[in-house]
């Protein structure tokens, strides 16, 4: 299909010039007129099956950008703006280039006809499934700004509790690079200085020195080998928990780990209750909705709840009836309160409450987190620390006693 160079003005008197799809001018100016322009000139161009360039260019939208370009289109739609004028604004906007070549590609769908739900299928690397699910049920409804709104506020719930979850690794993070760079400095520049003073000194070294020693050795001589090994197991883990196995075994330890268990239990009920309110809300039939949230959780054994829930409500199950037998991964007050809810015909306002709990909750343990493991990293810390040092001083004391 050719490519056009064209000039076209609003019917306002604004002008626009670019480049365009279309197999002749009059379709072209179709296009255009669908965007609110009437054509000026067009001259055809290279046709647009020529090869992509090669790109290093890394394919990733953070949420932040998704949901600031979903605030500004419901923003846009409110505002009487036509859907493909918003998404060109969109993309002149976006800082992402990768984001602005695919809200461009979108905008192009959806002037030849595509819906913008089908449109935004096409890239799921970008929009996950409750994005284009929910915005189809805008299309299919007519309410395409009150489900991006809740899209939106959806999106900021989430960003706001993964930046909780983020803000209180950093401590504990912090604290291990730092013992890490500490301990690689005192074996490649303290140990080889205290190994030649003792041999000089004809020092019988007692095992535990005779190991930092050698791994002092090691690491100096052999550094490269360090970096290797260092490299492919950070290698060997991401790939065994990118396996199903791996992955399965990893979400397993999890759930059994004191203090990390109860926040993993939480941090999942929240993104369930997140998820399901919104496409709840947004009028998603609850059996497509369980089967969106199993894709928003990221513990595999919550995935196969809700997927098993899913199956059972579609048989004509309850849905906290289908929950009640996750009881070890749901409290207690989320099967209730989904059954209060259920009851009283509130279910997707019992479970943005329970979202709220949620957060809360999760908000209340990252905060303490540091206190927590604050005495375990000094724990770790003190014994890495003391056993250095028994090491060390263990020959100074056998050369002092024998004075």
């Amino acid at each position: 299909m050719p490519i056009y160079s064209y000039i076209a003005k609003s019917f306002d008197g604004e002008s626009k010039k670019g480049t365009a799809e279309a197999k002749s001018k009059k379709e072209l100016a179709s296009i255009l007129k669908q965007d609110g322009f009437f054509l000026i000139s067009a001259e055809m161009g290279k046709t647009a099956n020529k090869k992509k360039k090669f790109s290093l260019g890394i394919k990733y939208v953070s949420l932040t950008e998704k949901l600031m370009a979903t605030r500004n289109l419901q923003v846009m739609i409110a505002a009487g703006v036509p859907l493909p004028r918003a998404l060109e604004i969109l993309s002149a906007q976006a800082k992402n280039k990768y984001f602005k070549k695919v809200l461009g590609e979108i905008k192009d769908e959806v002037i030849k006809g595509t819906a913008f739900s089908n449109a935004l299928k096409k890239y799921p690397r970008v929009f996950p499934e409750i994005y284009y699910s929910m915005i189809q049920v805008g299309e299919e409804t007519g309410k395409m700004e009150e489900v991006l709104d809740i899209l939106a506020l959806q999106l900021e719930r989430v960003h706001e509790l993964r930046s909780r979850i983020k803000g209180a690794m950093v401590y504990p993070a912090v604290i291990i690079a730092a013992m890490l760079i500490i301990g690689v400095i005192m074996l490649v520049k303290v140990v080889p200085q205290l190994s030649e003073t003792f041999q000089e000194l004809e020092v019988k070294l007692p095992p535990m020195t005779l190991f930092v020693v050698g791994l002092g050795n090691f690491f100096v001589q052999r550094w490269y080998i360090v970096i290797l090994i260092f490299l492919i197991l950070v290698f060997a883990i991401m790939t065994l928990i990118r396996s199903k196995a791996g992955k399965r075994h990893f979400d397993a330890w999890l759930l059994r780990v004191p203090v990390i268990s109860g926040l993993i239990k939480k941090i999942n009920c929240a993104y369930t209750s997140l998820t399901l309110s919104a496409l709840i809300q947004g009028g998603v039939p609850i059996v497509t909705a369980l089967e969106i949230s199993a894709g928003a959780v990221s513990n595999i054994y919550f995935k196969e709840a809700l997927k098993v829930t899913a199956k059972k409500v579609q048989k004509g199950e309850r849905l906290s009836s289908a929950m009640s037998k996750f009881s070890h991964l749901y409290s207690d007050l989320f099967l209730q309160m989904l059954q209060v809810g259920e009851e009283t015909g509130e279910t997707s306002s019992m479970l943005a409450k329970l979202a709220d709990f949620f957060e809360d909750q999760v908000n209340n343990i990252t905060k303490n987190l540091s206190s927590i493991i604050e005495p375990v990293l000094l724990l770790f810390v003190g014994a890495v620390v003391a056993f250095f040092a028994v090491a060390m001083v263990q020959p100074i004391y056998s050369i002092m006693s024998g004075m």
